[in-house]
């Protein structure tokens, strides 16, 4: 893979590279520190097709984020060209009404090592560090308290909420997938009035305090638990704040 180094210093990595435990976690916080979740191109109608080194392009050379499909597609290719193994898998997200979402609506990672770990650089606020996939084990990092569980043959990604109480992210199964089995799920993303990423633009990336987003013309800061909200007053200011807090420049 041509795009290594490029790849390295993009999340400002300079550490260790060979395919080890430590170095997942290491360069899989960097990414979530230096790359942002964002649906940006989607508002500007700028197609999105399920292609690696079109994530690569995006992510890399253009300095930029994107959703699940195009973050994790990026980072399965930037881990296969360290060493590591990686499988994708697709993932169904929780609903606020307890269903889940279709198949394919999620894209996640396996990573074999010692012992297998989930891996997702593309799920917006959720862990820092890839996950052991020993079940019910609390795991935690700076983002907050997360486990997989077991139900029903599916795997389910939670995180404790107050009062040491549960929440499901999103559900998914051990089976290999490929990156093109995405494509129409993608597709309906960028594309239906029902997708929630077509009914609001979204830049948000974690900072070593909390996270940083822009969620419509609101900017939400969140430093050490606090959290702080205020409307930008124009286009102007939505693309000051995107260039300096994200470095992205549309």
């Amino acid at each position: 893979m041509t795009h290594v180094q490029a790849y390295l210093d993009r999340i400002r990595h300079t550490g260790s590279t060979t395919p080890t435990l430590e170095t997942l976690r290491t360069i899989h916080r960097a990414h979530m520190l230096a790359v942002p979740f964002e649906n940006l191109d989607i508002a500007l109608g700028r197609k999105i097709v399920v292609d690696e080194e079109a994530f690569l392009r995006k992510v890399v050379e253009q300095h930029r984020g994107g959703f699940c499909y195009e973050l994790n597609g990026a980072f399965a290719a930037l881990l296969r060209g360290l060493g590591f193994q990686v499988t994708l898998l697709s993932a169904r997200v929780a609903r606020s009404d307890g269903s889940e979402s279709p198949e394919f609506d999620h894209l996640a990672l396996r990573v074999d090592l010692n012992e297998p770990r989930l891996s997702d650089v593309g799920f917006g606020d959720s862990f820092l560090e890839p996950l052991a996939m020993a079940l019910a084990r609390e795991q935690s990092d700076d983002a907050g308290t997360f486990r997989v569980i077991e139900d029903y043959s599916h795997l389910h990604v939670e995180s404790e909420q107050r009062g040491h109480t549960w929440k499901r992210q999103y559900s998914f199964t051990l089976q290999p997938r490929r990156l093109d089995e995405f494509a129409g799920m993608c597709h309906y993303h960028q594309t239906s009035p029902d997708s929630h990423f077509t009914q609001n633009r979204i830049c948000s990336m974690a900072t070593p305090e909390g996270r940083i987003t822009l969620s419509g013309m609101k900017l939400i800061v969140t430093r050490n638990g606090q959290r702080e909200e205020r409307m930008l007053g124009s286009e102007q200011e939505w693309s000051n704040e995107l260039r300096e807090r994200f470095d992205i420049v549309l």
